[in-house]
């Protein structure tokens, strides 16, 4: 998901610059959610890889689709298996293609356990910025929010959420990420939460989080402390989740999906790095570093370019080094 958020900036430049340009975007079904509101000469094709799609003959359907389209060009910002079939097919019909350097090499010297380069790789906006310019459409991205025209009123989410009183601080906190060497631990987490609400009497948290695990651990402390609500819980999927993040005043994510989410939507991200770095360009876009917390003094991190990977200490010392008045005192920070 955090991927496809990342494309959003760039497309809505695309769109922007070139608006005689006729642009669809092939993506999974929840990312519709992210080009709804985009320029009218964007839009969206479902693959239903679960469905429709799934499998050799649902990505030969997928391909007709595309074929359908008839494209003069064709950018692949994803270069994985099914990208690669449909590219190359259209390739060889005579579409001019493009697709995406990831610069892997670079983020392995990141990440090796010995030696390592610490050099900033190109951010995966840069990446897909520079396979438009291939095909020959140079963009700048100024993007600041999907939401350009009030389609965030917090009017349409369910009466739980209500209305943001003047003098309040709402801060979203999305504790969980796909990998576990991107997750901050939850007790101390949840030591974080304990400390805000006693430290803001004018704040209310919203917890974010999917999974039915995810959201049991959520709900017991939004029942736990004041002023606490679990928005996953009580929010009509992806739309209404962007529509509460632009209204937040920070948000405190790992390096998963919802930092993105909220940088799409203009909303500052507090973001929790452990395995993973800034240097291997996932940083969300318009995020400031100084709102990066990270344990800039051990030398075996990066470890994993993912968060996919074992601690090679054991320890997990990139997160249980951080402590949660770390994180209040960045968050609270005016």
């Amino acid at each position: 998901m955090g991927d496809v958020a990342m494309t959003v900036p760039v497309v809505d430049a695309l769109a922007r610059k070139y608006p005689n340009l006729r642009i669809s975007v092939l993506s999974r079904p929840f990312a519709r959610a992210f080009f709804q509101f985009m320029p009218k000469n964007v839009d969206f094709i479902d693959a239903d890889l679960k469905g429709e799609h799934k499998g050799a003959k649902g990505l030969k359907r997928l391909y007709g689709r595309v074929f359908a389209k008839q494209p003069s060009a064709v950018a692949d910002l994803h270069n994985v298996l099914r990208t690669k079939v449909i590219r190359t097919g259209l390739f060889l019909s005579g579409v001019k293609t493009a697709h995406i350097n990831k610069h892997k090499s670079g983020k392995r010297r990141l990440c090796r356990k010995q030696n390592k380069v610490m050099v900033q790789q190109p951010t995966s906006f840069q990446n897909y910025i520079d396979v438009f310019s291939k095909l020959g459409y140079p963009i700048t991205p100024d993007f600041k929010t999907i939401f350009h025209n009030g389609e965030n009123l917090l009017s349409s989410l369910p009466t739980a959420i209500g209305e943001k009183h003047e003098g309040e601080l709402w801060i979203g906190i999305a504790p969980f990420a796909a990998h576990g060497g991107k997750m901050y631990p939850k007790e101390k987490m949840e030591e974080v939460v304990r400390m805000l609400v006693e430290k803001q009497p004018q704040l209310r948290l919203f917890f974010f989080g999917g999974g039915k695990e995810e959201k049991a651990i959520l709900n017991q402390w939004a029942k736990k402390y004041a002023r606490c609500t679990c928005a996953s819980e009580v929010l009509r999927g992806l739309n209404e989740e962007l529509i509460l993040m632009s209204h937040l005043d920070t948000m405190v994510s790992m390096d998963s999906a919802n930092m993105h989410l909220a940088s799409l939507v203009d909303t500052r991200v507090v973001s929790i790095w452990g395995a993973t770095h800034p240097y291997c360009g996932f940083l969300g876009w318009g995020q400031s570093v100084d709102d990066v917390i990270q344990n800039h003094n051990l030398t075996c991190r990066p470890c994993s370019v993912f968060g996919n990977k074992p601690c090679h200490r054991g320890d997990f010392a990139c997160m249980q080094t951080i402590e949660p008045k770390q994180i209040v005192q960045v968050v609270l920070k005016s």
